[in-house]
């Protein structure tokens, strides 16, 4: 993009059902305020005069059980912001804890959408953890800025969780849990800039990550839109539809209306409000209790912890006798909250929000725009809103007669209930409204991508090192070498092939060692050798290396620092300078002292160090740039010269190579592989050949007739339990 333009900038929300209009929140518990916020931030970054694309990029979902529209692959939201839709995956909708088998390949759908727009953006965004994680490997390979916002936290989760009795088996079966953090660590490894909603988020959540760095966090509250929040009318001329579905629950309408909305989620803590509100008798007899939780057709139809969730409320209704005082109707549109609030406002009422941890709290603010005071959960966002505001109190989500009680007062008190209601109006407006927001946020977006100094380079194809629309890449040892019948044999099909197919070597060997079992082996100089476990790549017969990958992974790169820092860790010995690479530390290991890569790199992350750790052969460990590795290199390859992934044939045999393996390119893993690679079995296109050495992967590349039309099965879907 030209200098005199505005920025590009990319947002990613890949989990949950995105859409401009008709928004179905509450629908499950993936489609929530993240998916209100990502929206409206794409509608509001294209109105600032520096901004001259926004791209929302989501997850495509082709589900009969869904509109059709989270089918399309663009949808406008306005002139010069769209939401994209990339495949992930299966077609059919999955919850987000299902989706991390497949998110390695949205990252490769989603470099294939940029190569055919024909440039990068200049800031990448992932909102959660799983965007997180696609962002960071896109920021990585397109050498772009990236900003990070959690949303919730996963490490802050299993808190919670375990507070309410679950075990840690438990909640990784469910959750997925190790999987998630690990991907915010990365996340924060990556990021230029987080983006928080409140200090209590910098202060007591992140801070329980290993690579808490404060100063790359800014706080910028959320925003709502004023637009459609306001403070009733005198007078309807059309009473709200939404009233209907209320007032057959209710014996007398007039009185204050106690209002919740939010999923049917646990975390939500709605059943504590039911029981606060039928355990204080002079509460349920001045006021009414309306829970609004996602829509459904049948409770027995929903996800398990929703179904959960409206069974208690169920229950408390009966048990408390609150017939004629709870209304929990079952379907509701987006366009009906706005009148929800206001309803509640004309009775003199409150909205209710008694979340275990509430980090974000937009229903908060659109309850304040609408004037109507909060009592909300002494948490995050709540905590910071009420501090500005002044429209409410805060209260312990655990003590559920004091919740009562704070209720009773708030609906009691008419003079302090004006007070509340005014403040809040005046403080959304001062601190809330998305100019506000817009203006933090495109003031810390330009800042990183100032510092970036990116260059804007087109991702189009180059037809100056090769004209091939395939290429095999290779490991060398236990994989290319090892059989020299099979090598041989494999040497004569390359070159059958003619100039449509292009090899490619991709070895932890330095160029050197390379170069030398090359000789050693009568191997052909190959078109792409990847060396130094992906640390280094350099094209064509001339070995010319590519000093754009160079300056791309001398990201965050401290080798003095890491050799240092690696001293204090026992069971790894420094191999010597013939294995060692100006970007590669490597060592031995002694399996019997030597601690998890887990721990190696936990160690790293809390030495404030960021680096790529890969062991490999259960006998060596190599420290590479965060950006760096077989995969990473491979990719940068593919997006500059326009190969796409799954016109990528990989064969390897060792941890080392796994990152490559995944994701859209078509693997092989041949017979002779190290028990490391055994996770693999099963993953979408990675295929396990009996032959061993170059034997497997001849039969990899006619099993995916890779010479031929080239033919993949698609994935089954991955669902967890």
């Amino acid at each position: 993009m030209p200098e005199s333009q505005g920025r590009y900038i990319m947002l990613l929300s890949v989990h949950g059902r995105v859409r401009g209009c008709d928004m179905e929140l509450g629908a499950d518990p993936d489609t929530g305020g993240q998916i209100t916020y990502v929206v409206e931030l794409a509608r509001d970054l294209i109105k600032h005069p520096d901004v001259e694309r926004v791209d929302l990029v989501t997850r495509r979902i082709v589900d009969s059980r869904f509109d059709p529209a989270y089918a399309e692959p663009i949808e406008e939201l306005a002139p010069g912001s769209q939401i994209v839709r990339i495949d992930c995956g299966p077609k059919r909708y999955l919850a987000k804890e299902s989706l991390w088998p497949h998110l390695d390949s949205f990252a490769d759908n989603l470099v294939f959408y940029l190569r055919q727009q024909g440039h990068a953006p200049d800031l990448i965004h992932g909102h959660y953890a799983d965007a997180g994680y696609v962002a960071a490997r896109l920021a990585g390979l397109l050498d772009v800025p990236m900003a990070f916002t959690g949303h919730s936290l996963g490490r802050v989760k299993r808190e919670r969780l375990r507070e309410h009795g679950y075990s840690d088996e438990k909640i990784e079966k469910q959750y997925r849990i190790t999987r998630r953090i690990e991907a915010e660590e990365h996340a924060l490894d990556n990021a230029s800039f987080v983006v928080t909603s409140t200090h209590q988020e910098v202060e007591e959540q992140y801070a329980l990550y290993d690579n808490y760095q404060p100063k790359r966090m800014f706080v910028i509250p959320p925003a709502v839109d004023l637009s459609r929040f306001t403070p009733p009318p005198r007078r309807w001329q059309k009473r709200p539809a939404i009233f209907d579905a209320i007032t057959p629950f209710l014996a007398d309408c007039g009185k204050p209306m106690i209002l919740a909305v939010s999923r049917p989620d646990p975390r939500k803590n709605i059943t504590a409000l039911v029981e606060a509100f039928g355990k204080n008798k002079a509460l349920n007899e001045a006021a009414n209790l309306v829970i609004v939780a996602g829509n459904r057709e049948d409770i027995n139809t929903l996800d398990r912890g929703a179904r959960e969730v409206l069974n208690e409320i169920l229950h408390a209704v009966d048990l408390y006798d609150l017939y004629g005082k709870v209304a929990y109707p079952k379907k509701h549109r987006a366009e009906d909250v706005p009148f929800l609030y206001q309803l509640a406002v004309k009775t003199k009422g409150v909205f209710a929000n008694p979340a275990l941890t509430e980090p974000f709290g937009l229903t908060l603010l659109e309850a304040a725009a609408s004037g109507l005071p909060i009592v909300a959960t002494a948490d995050g966002g709540p905590r910071d809103i009420v501090a500005l505001c002044r429209n409410g109190l805060l209260i312990d989500p655990h003590d559920v007669e004091a919740l009562g009680q704070k209720l009773l007062e708030a609906v009691s008190d008419r003079a302090q209930w004006k007070k509340w209601s005014r403040a809040g109006l005046r403080g959304a407006h001062r601190h809330y409204s998305w100019p506000a927001h817009v203006e933090k946020y495109v003031r810390a977006a330009g800042t990183a991508i100032q510092r970036a100094a990116k260059n804007h380079r087109t991702l189009s194809a180059s037809a100056r090192l090769i004209t091939a629309n395939r290429v095999v890449f290779c490991d060398i040892d236990n994989t290319l070498i090892g059989d020299k019948k099979g090598l041989r044999e494999l040497l004569r099909m390359l070159k059958a092939a003619g100039s449509g197919v292009a090899f490619g070597i991709a070895t932890g060997r330095s160029k050197a060692l390379t170069l030398s079992v090359l000789r050693e082996w009568k191997i052909p100089s190959p078109e792409i050798l990847i060396t130094s476990v992906g640390s280094a790549i350099h094209y064509g017969p001339r070995l010319i290396e590519d000093r754009g990958y160079e300056q791309h992974i001398r990201y965050r790169w401290r080798p003095e620092a890491l050799r240092e820092a690696m001293k204090a860790l026992p069971g790894f010995e420094l191999q010597g300078d013939e294995g060692q690479g100006r970007y590669k530390i490597s060592f031995t290991i002694d399996p019997d002292e030597a601690p998890s890569v887990a721990d190696v790199v936990r160690h790293l992350r809390r030495s404030r160090l960021q680096a790529n750790v890969i062991a490999s052969h259960g006998a060596y460990l190599d420290i590479l740039p965060i950006r760096a590795s077989k995969g990473m290199a491979l990719r940068y390859f593919a997006l500059k010269w326009g190969v796409p992934p799954d016109r990528c044939l990989v064969a390897g045999d060792s941890g080392n190579d796994e990152e490559m393996l995944t994701g859209n390119t078509l693997g092989v893993v041949v017979g002779n592989h190290d028990p490391e690679l055994e996770k693999l079995r099963g993953e979408p296109d990675i295929y396990f050949a009996e032959g061993q050495y170059a034997w497997g992967i001849i039969e990899g590349i006619k099993h995916y007739d890779f010479l031929g039309r080239i033919r993949t099965e698609e994935p089954e879907a991955v669902v967890h339990a």
